[in-house]
């Protein structure tokens, strides 16, 4: 927390803010008292709130009754989108192998190496972050054959080498990049099968929670920043139909027009309009993917299997289509805004942006960072529009990016808050505090039937006769319909 006086975050902390909470609520796992069911927790010291006080121990039930009923409430805006981070793709590889996703082998360009890791790092610093990343490297990679390619134009013959040989190492380091997103792919998929059964019903309850909506709300935009095919696999699983810019069977397009496609069905004996049909949502990759390549000056999808066995995989479908790595089409840099005027990445920007910036909109992340700034000016936009909200859920913050980005934004009362390894932890908050996959008609049915039927009764039972007194006396004047009144 950034104002000093306010408790310290640390590794153990869970964070909550919901509904009517003015602070973050701090509070961490204790043991529990006999008679109590764990887990059990406690209100870290000098964290206060209205719905439990200092020192009383509280478990799950309690922390049900403040999330599952706001969240649902929440879910039910008019319009909903789900921005999902790296966090979804790690959660569901350690519940399916028991580890995260493997990190990736730092990039080494060669005799190059030393400038671009350099340059790499002073970028990241401007940005806030501690060390850079491999999109860092790939994209001060490209600014430096740029401006080698710009130099042998010139007629300088050692510059032409030079291009030639760089060009070569971004090829390799891309290689390796693709490989090191299908191995996370492939610890998945290659998971022992009730284990990874497991985990794709997890993943297919966590989408279902958002996707199932009304049929007259506006359909879910899940938007993510991963590469890989985590989340198509996880629709693949639940059926669900997910609607985004690629047009096509064998070799999909994408497509520069927005399309407002939505797939709709005639009930039998019924005329008029047509239904929309359940479980479709709309889908935008903003940093590119793993299968998407630039052949012939068109973006297409390729046909790769998720999680193969074979780590050829990748590189054998470049060379079966005639093209490299270079065509890979992954966004080479988070961290600047000059790449998003790059084509396609303009056009899913531009979905974000008008997807969020709407009235009565909730934005949920889950997984997300938020250490991409081109992003979080969005974010930053959304929540100028009073009707808008924002729900974070994530395991950690260890570089209080979440905490920091909560102060900057200032708009507390339209932001969420659902950190921790506690609330935060994947089976944790599908088992018990997202809402039921089947927010639908007949939910609200029930609600409103057993209003009816327990209200009634509620009524009947403390309805006070008057006392004889109390009945007016009839007048001479009085007709029937006056008295029908009294």
């Amino acid at each position: 927390m950034s104002t000093e006086g306010e408790p310290k975050l640390t590794a153990k902390t869970n964070v909550l803010k919901t509904r009517d909470d003015i602070h973050p609520v701090l509070f961490e796992q204790t043991e529990c008292e006999e008679g109590m069911s764990p887990p059990c927790f406690k209100l870290v010291s000098d964290s206060g709130c209205s719905w439990v006080r200092p020192g009383e121990l509280f478990g799950k039930k309690k922390l049900r009754e403040r999330i599952e009923p706001w969240l649902t409430s929440l879910c039910q805006s008019e319009h909903l989108s789900l921005l999902l981070g790296s966090g979804l793709t790690n959660a569901v590889h350690r519940r399916a192998t028991g580890s995260g996703v493997p990190g990736m082998a730092k990039a080494n360009f060669e005799e190059f190496d030393e400038i671009i890791q350099a340059e790499a790092l002073r970028s990241a610093h401007a940005c806030g972050r501690s060390e850079g990343n491999i999109e860092d490297q790939l994209r001060i990679a490209n600014e430096y054959h740029r401006g080698v390619e710009i130099a042998a134009a010139l007629g300088d013959a050692e510059a032409t080498s030079k291009a030639i040989r760089l060009r070569e190492c971004i090829q390799d380091v891309l290689i390796m990049f693709s490989t090191f997103i299908y191995t996370g792919e492939q610890g998945i998929a290659n998971a022992v099968p009730e284990k990874r059964e497991d985990a794709f019903s997890y993943l297919v309850s966590f989408l279902m929670s958002f996707a199932s909506r009304s049929g007259t709300r506006d359909r879910l935009h899940i938007f993510t920043t991963n590469y890989d095919r985590l989340i198509e696999a996880g629709a693949d699983a639940a059926g669900m139909h997910l609607l985004d810019r690629f047009v096509g069977s064998v070799s999909p397009l994408f497509r520069s027009s927005r399309l407002d496609l939505d797939v709709h069905y005639n009930p039998p004996g019924i005329r008029g309009e047509p239904r929309y049909l359940e479980g479709v949502a709309r889908f935008t990759k903003l940093h590119g993917s793993l299968d998407w390549l630039d052949i012939e000056r068109n973006i297409r999808r390729i046909g790769l299997p998720f999680g193969g066995k074979s780590m050829q995989l990748v590189s054998s479908a470049f060379a079966e289509i005639g093209t490299d790595a270079s065509q890979l089409m992954i966004f080479p840099n988070a961290a600047k805004d000059r790449e998003t005027t790059f084509y396609p990445y303009t056009e899913l920007f531009r979905d974000f942006a008008a997807s969020l910036c709407r009235p009565n909109h909730t934005l949920v992340t889950f997984g997300y960072g938020f250490g991409d700034d081109h992003l979080n000016r969005v974010i930053k936009d959304m929540l100028t529009v009073p009707s808008t909200h924002l729900v974070v859920i994530s395991y950690n913050d260890p570089l209080d990016r979440i905490m920091n980005m909560y102060e900057e934004l200032g708009r507390h009362a339209q932001v969420t808050l659902l950190l921790g390894d506690h609330i935060g932890e994947f089976g944790t908050l599908v088992d018990s505090y997202l809402p039921k996959p089947a927010i639908d008609r007949a939910t609200f049915r029930m609600a409103e039937l057993l209003k009816a039927r327990f209200g009634t009764r509620s009524a009947e039972a403390t309805k006070v006769e008057p006392a004889p007194s109390q009945v007016a006396e009839p007048k001479p004047g009085d007709t029937e319909l006056d008295l029908e009144g009294l």
